[in-house]
């Protein structure tokens, strides 16, 4: 079930051909475009509890993805001071819902997993504890949004079937314009990684290459 079908050496060549795959439907939504002055990057559940190798968790494309993330970070930050929000999933008997009944073993606040990777600069950045995979359930992510007058976002982190799928719908349902990181997401496999840019690209969001995003601010 699990592969690593992003690695360092194969993750731009193998985004580019999953674009490739839904730019008919990526065509059908060329009114919206990248735009900095309107945009935070959603950088959503990027933790030891996905990331480190001996977690039952781990996803094996996650380390792949990372670069790009650090990228727009750093871009976002320090040359656009435009936000960058995190997310943290963490759950308690409390606010686990369905999640523990589907999962059982699941993320605690208190555990050393539960730490978003040290590999990405979160200093100045606004940093949301979730619990259900939309980042908006329950949580500031909207008010916060509208506050900083934001109206786009990209999608970014894991999982991409799962938190960054529902994310993004969620967004959209919100009246947010939605791109997402086709390489600046991961899974547990192709498979669920291509379905979600399907469905995504349909109805919900507009794939994007970290790239792409790079390439537009730098414009």
């Amino acid at each position: 079930m699990k592969e690593a079908y992003f690695t360092p050496a194969t993750i731009h060549s193998k985004a580019r051909e999953m674009l490739c795959e839904v730019q008919g439907l990526r065509e059908q939504h060329a009114n919206i475009a990248f735009d900095a002055r309107n945009a935070a990057v959603l950088v959503l559940d990027v933790q030891e509890f996905f990331l480190a190798a001996g977690s039952h968790a781990y996803i094996p494309a996650a380390p792949a993805i990372i670069p790009g993330i650090k990228k727009l970070v750093r871009a976002f930050k320090h040359v656009m001071n435009r936000p960058v929000i995190f997310t943290r999933h963490v759950n308690t008997a409390p606010d686990a819902g369905m999640m523990a009944v589907w999962w059982k073993d699941l993320v605690s606040p208190d555990s050393t997993l539960s730490s978003i990777s040290g590999t990405l600069d979160t200093t100045g950045c606004q940093i949301f504890e979730k619990h259900q995979y939309d980042a908006f359930f329950g949580t500031e992510l909207e008010p916060y949004l509208r506050n900083m007058g934001i109206g786009q976002v990209i999608v970014t982190g894991v999982m991409t079937h799962l938190c960054c799928e529902t994310t993004a719908r969620s967004a959209f349902m919100r009246g947010f314009e939605v791109l997402f990181a086709v390489d600046g997401t991961a899974t547990y496999n192709a498979d669920f990684h291509r379905a979600s840019l399907r469905n995504l690209s349909h109805g919900f969001a507009l794939p994007v290459l970290v790239d792409e995003i790079l390439e537009g601010l730098r414009a």
